[in-house]
C-alpha cells in the first residue's frame, strides 16, 4: 500500500488498586503504555500523512479521561494526558485540515480489560474480574467508533446509561458530579475492600 490512511490506537490496560497501596513503577508501566506507547505510533505514522496530507489518527481514550474514578488513578492520568496530547496535536496540524484527531472516549465495554489490569504491584494479577453483562457489547462499541471515525467527530462518549449521563454532569455540572463520585466512589471502595 503507498500510504497510510488510518491509525487506530487502541492498545493499553486499565488499573484496579488504591493509589496509597500502589507502587510507583505501576504508574510508570501506565504511563509507557498508555501514553508513551500510544504518541510513539502516532509520531511515526503522522510523518507519513503530513507528506500525503490527508489521513485520521484514531486515539480509543475513556471516558476516565474526562472525568477521574477511584481504584484508577493512574489509568485516569494516562487517558487524560492522550486527552490533552491529541487536543494539543490537532491545534499543530491546521494546516492539514484532511488530518483528522479523532479522541473516542468509550464507558465501560464488554472485554478483557478488567482480567488484564494493573494492580498494586507489577507482578499481581486481579483474582476478581466480575460481571460484565451491565457493559456495552463490543460490537456496539466498535460500530460507534466507526460512525464516529467516518464522520470525523474530533472526540465522541461512547457509553451506555448512567454512564453517558455521569459525563454530560461531569461537563456541565461539575459540583453535582463530584458529589455523586463521591457517593459512588466510596461504595466502590468498599466493595474492592470486600472482594466484590
Amino acid at each position: 500500500f503507498p500510504k497510510i490512511d488510518v491509525l487506530i490506537n487502541n492498545g493499553g490496560r486499565s488499573q484496579r488498586s488504591l493509589f496509597v497501596d500502589t507502587n510507583l513503577d505501576v504508574f510508570s508501566a501506565i504511563m509507557e503504555l498508555n501514553y508513551l506507547g500510544t504518541i510513539s505510533l502516532t509520531k511515526h505514522v503522522l510523518n507519513h500523512m503530513i507528506q500525503s496530507r490527508k489521513g485520521k489518527i484514531v486515539t480509543v481514550s475513556s471516558v476516565m479521561g474526562i472525568m477521574g474514578a477511584p481504584l484508577a488513578s493512574g489509568y485516569c492520568a494516562s487517558k487524560h494526558a492522550l486527552q490533552g496530547f491529541f487536543n494539543s496535536l490537532r491545534t499543530e496540524l491546521t494546516d492539514y485540515p484532511e488530518i483528522s484527531i479523532i479522541n473516542i472516549c468509550p464507558g465501560p465495554v464488554q472485554s478483557k480489560i478488567i482480567q488484564n489490569v494493573f494492580t498494586e504491584n507489577l507482578a499481581k494479577s486481579i483474582e476478581n474480574s466480575g460481571d460484565q453483562s451491565h457493559k456495552m457489547p463490543t460490537d456496539r462499541c466498535v460500530q460507534l467508533i466507526l460512525v464516529s471515525t467516518a464522520n470525523d467527530l474530533k472526540e465522541a462518549w461512547i457509553s451506555d446509561q448512567p454512564y453517558l449521563a455521569v459525563c454530560y454532569l461531569w461537563q456541565y455540572a461539575p459540583t453535582w458530579a463530584w458529589w455523586l463520585m463521591n457517593r459512588m466512589g466510596k461504595r466502590r471502595i468498599e466493595n474492592f475492600k470486600s472482594g466484590v
